[in-house]
């Protein structure tokens, strides 16, 4: 038996790992996230200053107008319409919903086929 092999392989699984802890570990205030890989669902509580560290950049809830939701993303100010998507820095955009207590957006990265 060669245990040199395996004891590689398991210092290599941490590591491999990483991509995917990188992605749950989304950072948020006043917010609840959900992500995956290439794609996160921002659930923003509205009536205070909401923002998370999303796919590598920051996303903030900037103003709701009815169904228009003004968002910063890394930087940039989008307005989308509530069932609409828009693009941003890269991002699709799209906000799934818009209620009295909250915005539920999805951020994805783009590059088509979104």
């Amino acid at each position: 038996m060669r245990p040199f092999p395996l004891r590689r392989k398991l210092a290599v699984l941490p590591f491999a790992l990483l991509p995917l802890g990188a992605a749950a570990g989304c950072g948020s205030e006043n917010a609840t996230t959900e992500c995956s890989v290439n794609a996160c669902t921002v659930t923003f509580d509205r009536g205070v200053e909401a923002s998370a560290s999303i796919l590598g950049v920051k996303a903030e809830l900037v103003k709701v107008e009815g169904q228009m939701v003004t968002l910063k993303i890394a930087g940039q100010t989008v307005t989308v319409p509530a069932g609409e998507g828009e693009q941003a820095e890269g991002f699709d955009v799209s906000v799934q919903s818009v209620t009295q207590d909250n915005v539920v957006v999805k951020i994805s990265n783009g590059g088509g086929g979104g």
